[in-house]
């Protein structure tokens, strides 16, 4: 097997990897999943958005979508409208129901500490998404900031549950001969 070195600027290093930066990436983490958080809980209360009858709030947001695809610079691109239009249409309650608890599932990852890079994954895939349906917002300020948790995955748990949960994990499947040993 070949080894490869690859040099690191002192500020990446600092900033990807060195476990001084965690309170840096504590204080990110915080407010991401407090953001995700707060909006996953507001929609948890309304019966617009989560429980059997959901499906209302979501509609209005699909529709006015839909409607940004028209005009010579149209703010939602045609494929991506056609996914909400033959997917997420069909389906509401059930993307509803997904939202809501995809937020707070996101939310509670940042905030403890715990699947951190996860829970940035799914922050940045779900603020992708609505900005992919013309509705900017914080989104690209969210979506920054949960690419930054990501390439700093290595400390951005750290000051978290992340840091013990990862060696137990590890041990976990080191004691099962994971990964197989050649």
């Amino acid at each position: 097997m070949n080894h490869y070195t690859v040099e690191q600027s002192a500020f990446a290093h600092f900033l990807l990897t060195d476990k001084k930066s965690a309170p840096l990436w504590l204080l990110v983490r915080l407010y991401l999943g407090y953001e995700f958080l707060m909006a996953g809980w507001s929609k948890l209360a309304s019966p617009a958005w989560f429980g059997e009858g959901a499906g209302a709030a979501l509609q209005g947001f699909v529709q006015g979508a839909l409607g940004k695809t028209v005009g010579a610079h149209p703010d939602v691109y045609t494929w991506y409208a056609s996914f909400l239009q033959s997917t997420v249409l069909p389906n509401l309650v059930v993307w509803s129901n997904a939202v809501v608890l995809g937020e707070i599932a996101i939310g509670l990852g940042l905030i403890v500490g715990l699947c951190t890079r996860t829970a940035a994954f799914f922050a940045f895939f779900m603020s992708w998404n609505f900005l992919l349906s013309g509705t900017v917002s914080i989104n690209p300020v969210l979506i920054m900031l949960a690419i930054g948790v990501m390439l700093a995955h290595r400390v951005a748990g750290h000051w978290g549950l992340d840091r013990y949960a990862k060696p137990l994990v590890r041990r976990m499947f080191r004691s099962r001969g994971f990964p197989p040993t050649t």
